[in-house]
Order: C-alpha cells, then sequence, then structure tokens
C-alpha cells in the first residue's frame, strides 16, 4: 500500500482547482473536521497549523493565565512544554511510570500547587497514560486536562478511544505520524463553549466565527462598520490543500494505523523468549496503536551498550531506531533560560524524575510505518538475530 493513495491527490488536485477563491475556501476543511469527529465520536474538531498551536489554543481557551502552573511529563517531544511557555504559563514535570514510559499519577499529585491550573498527559509512542487515576486528581483539585495524541491514533483506554477524556484532546498531522498532510493539527473537544473560544483563537479573533463555522463570509467582513477582533486570536487555521489530504488520510484511518499494529506484532514476536530488551508495557484494557515500537536495553551501562546494539543492528541490515528525546528539563533551553524564569520553582537537575532519567538513555523505538509487510518481516528478523549475537 502507499502511503498517499490516488485518493488524497484526487482532494488535493480538486481543492487546487478551486484556486483559493473565497467563495470555494474552507470546503475541506468544514469536510475534514467533521469526518474527523465521526472517528473520533466528539463534538467539535478545530483543524490547526500543527500539533503544538492545538495545545497553546487549548489552554487560552481553558483560561489558563501567565504565571499559572500546567503539569507536563518531561519524557516526550518538548512542544508539550514548549506551548505552556508560549502562553505565559509555567510547566511543572511530573516523573513517568517504570513500565508504560507515561505521565504517573502518583507524580502528578506530588506537583500540584495552588497555581496547578492544568495537565497535559502524553498517550506515549501509541499507548494511553492511566486516565482512571487522573480524571480523579482532576476533579479533586477542579484542574482542566489536555490530551496530548500526537502519536495515537485510534488507541484505546478501557474500551473508550483515546481522544475522549479530556477538556480538549490535541493531535498532530506531522509527517511521521499516523496520519498526516506533511503538518498540521486538529483540537477536539465536545463542550461548546470551549469550542468557541478555540475557533476564534485560531482565527485572529474574529468576531464571525464559532465552533461550527471557521470561515467568515464576505458579506460578514466587508462592511466599513464590521468590528473584527473581539478577543486575542492568531492564524492556526489549517491550509485548505491540507485539509484536503487530510480528509483522505482519516478516510484511510484504520488501514494506516492498522498497518502499524501489525508490525508491531512481527517486533512481539522477534523479542519473544530473551531478556536483552523489555517492550513498552501495554496493560490487558488498553489498545496501544503503536506511533513506534517501543522498548528500553536492560544494560547498566546505556551510555555504551545503546550505541553497540544500534550499530550490531544496522551491521545486520537494520534501519536503526529512534532515541528517545533529551529530557525537556535537560534542554539547553531550559537550563539557561526557563530554569531562571519568574515562577519556575523546580530545579532543573539529576532527580528531578528518577524514573525518567533512568528510562531515557536505555529506551530505543523501532520504526512501524511500513508500508510493505515483507520489509517489516525482514526488519524483525534482523532484530531477532541482533539480539542472539549481541
Amino acid at each position: 500500500m502507499n502511503r498517499i493513495s490516488e485518493l488524497e491527490k484526487k482532494y488535493a488536485l480538486d481543492a487546487l482547482n478551486n484556486e483559493f477563491a473565497t467563495s470555494k475556501n474552507s470546503i475541506y476543511n468544514l469536510k475534514m473536521e467533521k469526518a474527523f469527529s465521526d472517528v473520533f465520536g466528539c463534538n467539535f474538531s478545530l483543524g490547526h497549523v500543527n500539533g503544538t498551536a492545538t495545545m497553546h489554543t487549548a489552554l487560552h481557551a481553558l483560561g489558563v493565565q501567565p504565571g499559572e502552573e500546567v503539569i507536563v511529563p518531561p519524557l516526550t517531544m518538548s512542544s508539550t512544554a514548549l506551548c505552556v511557555l508560549q502562553n505565559g504559563s509555567v510547566p511543572v514535570f511530573a516523573d513517568v511510570d517504570r513500565d508504560t514510559f507515561n505521565i504517573d499519577p502518583k507524580s502528578i499529585r506530588e506537583k500540584i500547587t495552588s497555581k496547578t491550573r492544568a495537565i497535559i498527559t502524553v498517550a506515549l509512542y501509541g499507548l494511553a497514560p492511566d486516565y482512571d487515576e487522573i480524571l480523579k486528581i482532576c476533579s479533586e483539585f477542579n484542574i482542566a486536562l489536555i490530551e496530548d495524541n500526537a502519536e495515537c491514533f485510534l488507541g484505546y483506554y478501557k474500551g473508550k478511544i483515546v481522544g475522549s477524556f479530556g477538556h480538549f484532546s490535541s493531535f498532530s498531522f506531522q509527517a511521521s505520524k499516523h496520519i498526516s498532510c506533511g503538518e498540521g493539527g486538529m483540537l477536539t473537544t465536545d463542550d461548546e463553549e470551549l469550542a468557541n473560544k478555540a475557533r476564534r483563537f485560531t482565527s485572529l479573533g474574529y468576531a464571525g466565527v464559532s465552533a461550527s463555522k471557521g470561515k467568515i463570509t464576505r458579506n460578514d467582513i466587508q462592511d466599513p462598520n464590521y468590528a473584527r477582533h473581539v478577543s486575542l486570536g492568531y492564524n492556526y487555521r489549517m491550509s485548505e490543500v491540507q485539509a484536503a489530504v487530510m480528509l483522505g488520510q482519516i478516510e484511510r484511518i484504520r488501514e494506516l494505523v492498522g498497518v502499524r499494529m501489525e508490525v508491531a506484532k512481527l517486533f512481539d514476536e522477534a523479542i519473544e523468549g530473551q531478556d536483552l530488551l523489555t517492550r513498552q508495557y501495554c496493560p490487558e484494557d488498553y489498545v496501544n496503536s503503536y506511533w513506534s515500537y517501543s522498548m528500553i536495553l536492560n544494560s547498566d551501562n546505556p551510555g555504551k551498550d545503546w550505541y553497540r546494539f544500534r550499530d550490531l543492528f544496522q551491521e545486520n541490515g537494520g534501519d536503526g531506531y529512534y532515541a528517545a528525546w533529551m529530557l525537556s528539563y535537560f534542554e539547553p533551553l531550559f537550563q539557561t533560560e526557563i530554569q531562571h524564569m519568574k515562577g519556575v520553582w523546580q530545579k532543573y537537575e539529576t532527580g528531578l524524575c528518577p524514573v525518567a532519567e533512568f528510562l531515557q538513555p536505555r529506551m530505543l523505538q523501532l520504526k512501524t510505518n511500513y508500508w510493505n509487510l515483507d520489509e517489516a518481516k525482514v526488519q524483525a528478523d534482523i532484530l531477532r538475530k541482533t539480539i542472539e549475537t549481541f
């Protein structure tokens, strides 16, 4: 199968043939948003320019103020913390679970202060966090929940689709994600008031837009007395061509996600019966959608063995593998600038999140986007061989 099919090309060409005429603009955006809502069972889906802008929009719509705190995990792409900074708020890092690699509810509870207004969870590598415990905390302390599901499409938690738990759920359409239009993102919610606020924020604060209306007509705006900007907003809207491609991807989403899940089964078989690698634990009542196949290398010397295993894997013909991101608070930006920002009370030093610090240098992720399963089978055999000879 192809990552981009004739369907996406057909829709994109149709959007181009419309020549961006005002009367025909947003046709594909509206179709795409409705299709996404239908798949994920939500009331409102709002297209965005990327999956970081989505979370900035969510924080603003929820009324999180500059100086207030948002709890995030450090073991993920730093965009999860950067959107908090973009909002003028303070990221507070909570540790992760040793087995699932996801944010740990016990650590969340320890990091709550009188200034905590939201939690951003991450469904890391395609696996949901422990929503039951996290939602208990949110209810107890009146804290908003934003799901960062950039890596999780069609994942499930105890029978419910990932994306149906938070006040907002954020998805990314960046090139490596399950479905993609090169860049882009989606923000979903069931709350109409929040959706209205979010839509205005993505559309320069225009008065004429709403949760279900992303476009302002010519008659709306071509009036000398028209008051355009009723609130603060940015131009976070998705382009029409991107929306056309994404509509095709949404219509093929089960096929595209299904391939990754089949690839993960091949890797499961390859590591069975050995103890060098331990895969990300998936509880029985979860469904992992496998943005990547994540494992830790069981080594007392990961600084050496991580590279030795990678080099041997590549020598055997393997495609290589992803490293885990540097923990966000160890990134130079956080060490040199954010550490000294007003309101930051955590010390960005070793020991802040000990489980994440243990896992990060040992983690390796195999890609799952093999559109030809025969190629994936070859990689699984190479993985098996590498384990045996390491």
